[in-house]
Parts: structure tokens; sequence; C-alpha cells
């Protein structure tokens, strides 16, 4: 399969022949090979159980807390192979933001945006901590609207607002990339806006790939797209290329509705 988004050595996302099994012999993701440009955002689309989520948790490396589940291939973020790395630098490296808000429950807001620190162990000073939660909040518009309530539990907020504190709290620990699960798809309309406006904010300093099932979504904030079918890449391009004028008749059926 064509990869023209290979044109140039500049990325910070790659994927070589990367596979993953849930039962042997049988590869719920098979062979993706892609490489991501920083500052940019990749929607992954494809009717459901093509593999978009499951290669979005490889880039992570989340599946290893299930041991039965096996990944293979390489994938790099800025040249480093991620399988030497120890898998919770990797997480910091790529910061992933799920399909449901799922904020701590016992946590404040202030210390939901910190929740990295500690798991990594990282000690920060008081003013530091003030630092990060400020900086997270405002990168998300949410400092605002919760700045005199910064004690009460996440669970206080709306849900637009909570998966914006969830996005705050991945931002937190400064990644590189930014993983997201159908971040909009248990939001209403407006909440759906604004999050799909803050990720256009927020690829000036960070690099996204969103799995969405929403097709006038990935053609309304992505750069670039991957369609799934049966777990393998069929077609990546542009956007407005696969939008108009995809290479692939399979892809074409799946955004005129033909299946999926």
């Amino acid at each position: 399969m064509e990869n023209p988004i290979n044109t140039v050595e500049n990325y910070i996302l790659e994927m070589k022949d990367v596979s993953v099994s849930y039962t042997p012999g049988k590869n719920a993701v098979d062979s993706v090979t892609a490489s991501i440009k920083p500052n940019t955002v990749t929607a992954i689309m494809g009717p459901s159980g093509c593999g978009k989520s499951t290669l979005l948790r490889a880039i992570n490396r989340m599946h290893e807390l299930y041991p039965d589940i096996v990944t293979t291939g390489e994938i790099r973020i800025n040249g480093k192979d991620i399988f030497s790395m120890n898998p919770m630098k990797v997480r910091r490296h790529a910061g992933m933001v799920f399909q449901r808000p799922n904020p701590f429950p016992t946590m404040s807001i202030y210390d939901n945006v910190l929740s990295g620190y500690r798991l990594n162990n990282i000690k920060l000073n008081k003013t530091e901590r003030d630092e990060v939660v400020e900086t997270s909040l405002k990168s998300v518009a949410l400092w605002d609207e919760v700045k005199d309530s910064m004690s009460k539990k996440g669970s206080f907020l709306s849900g637009g607002q909570q998966q914006r504190l969830c996005i705050a709290r991945a931002l937190a620990l400064k990644p590189e990339l930014l993983l997201m699960d159908e971040p909009t798809s248990a939001l209403d309309p407006i909440s759906t806006n604004r999050i799909e406006e803050l990720m256009l904010d927020l690829k000036e300093q960070y690099t996204i790939v969103i799995v969405t099932h929403n097709m006038s979504q990935a053609a309304r904030i992505s750069d670039n797209s991957m369609f799934m079918y049966l777990g393998k890449l069929i077609e990546y391009d542009s956007t407005k290329q696969m939008f108009t004028k995809p290479k692939n008749k399979r892809t074409e059926d799946f955004l005129t509705g033909v299946f999926g």
C-alpha cells in the first residue's frame, strides 16, 4: 500500500509493520506502516472492529497491561524505539485521552491535573505544582471556569468540562503526542465543538492522533487521515485528498456510506 505522507524525513511518529493480536494467529492490527509529521492532526477512521483503537493503544504500550496481547513491529517517537524505553516514560511522551471523560473520582480538580506526576514519582514544589495546574488548565480553556473550584472533585464538572480536564491531565506532563480515542463520542454537540476547536489550537504545540467514527469530524479537524479495514491500513493521505479523490474503492465505499 502506498504511503504518500512519507515524502519528508521530519517525523515525530513512525510505525513499521505494527501488528497486534489478542489471540494467537489472528491479528486485530495487521502490519501497519505509517509515519506522522509534527504539529498535525491525524484521524484514524474505519468501521467498528477494524483495529483503530487497538493501533492507538499500541503507540503508548497500553496493551502491555494485559498479558495475552502481543504487539510486534517497530514504533518510534522522535526516532526513539518505544520498546526499548520504560513504558511509563513512553506514556509521558504519548498522552492518552479516552472515549468517556474519566477524571479520577476521589481527586480534586487540582490533583487530577497533577496525577501523572504522582504516578511517575516526579516531585514538584508548591510553586511548580501551581504553575503546571494553571498552565495545563489554560491550555484547554478551563482555567477561568474552575480556578475558584480547584478543591472540588472532577466529577463536579459537566461532561465537556470533564473531558477538557482529562486533556489537561494528559498535557501536564508535556508529551510530544496526544492520542485521543473518540474523545467527543460521549459529548453533546456544543461540547464536541469546543473540543474540536481545542484540538486545532493544540496542534500548534502538539501532534494529535485521533480515532473517530465521525467522518465529518475528521474532515473538519484533521490534516491527514488513515482508513483501516479488518486490521489493515488501506489508505493514508491528506484528508482533503482522501475525501475528494480516494485511491482505494473500499475507502470510497466507507466515505460514501456503502458500508461501515
